[in-house]
């Protein structure tokens, strides 16, 4: 079991720093009231060659969106990470993942995969319990939320003063 991948957001030099350490540019960041979006290619990926991003604090998520390339693509139109989000004083984002992902499909359903790995990371000592209640119930309320909504990201969100903007979706 890998301990939860941490990733770095530098604003201010626009770059991304993956969790295996690799330093990314950025094609466009953006500082919001509620969070922080972040686009930007991924080369060396087959799967996939961009990348946009929402870190959303107060929920807990980061919301991505990926630009499949062809044969590579995947019932979903967003995936949801639960994370801890912090900031440091000079700007830069930093996330701690907690191994839940939410795998959303507008208006059909969503999705939640990777429990298995958050209990195993309990029991090998990589998260606390108090961090695997909080990403449970991050996941849970964001699943009702989502449900509440007919699972239409943008309208729950909207709910939370919180509007997102995508490079492909109006």
């Amino acid at each position: 079991m890998h301990p939860p991948k941490r990733e770095t957001f530098d604003v201010a030099a626009g770059t991304n720093t993956d969790p295996k350490g690799v330093v990314r540019d950025v094609d466009e960041y953006r500082v919001e009231d509620f969070g922080l979006y972040m686009a930007r290619p991924t080369p060396g990926r087959r799967q996939f060659r961009y990348l946009e991003s929402w870190l959303l604090p107060s929920l807990g998520l980061r919301i991505s969106d990926f630009w499949f390339n062809p044969g590579h693509e995947r019932d979903q139109d967003f995936y949801l990470d639960v994370v801890g989000v912090t900031t440091d004083r000079g700007g830069a984002w930093h996330t701690t993942d907690l191994y839940l992902d939410l795998v959303l499909r507008q208006h059909r359903g969503v999705d939640v995969i990777d429990t298995g790995e958050l209990l195993e990371a309990v029991q090998d000592g990589l998260v606390s319990c108090g961090e695997a209640t909080g990403a449970l119930e991050t996941a849970y309320s964001t699943v009702g939320a989502l449900a509440r909504h007919g699972h239409d990201l943008g309208a729950w969100l909207a709910t939370q003063g919180i509007t997102l903007t995508w490079k492909r979706h109006p």
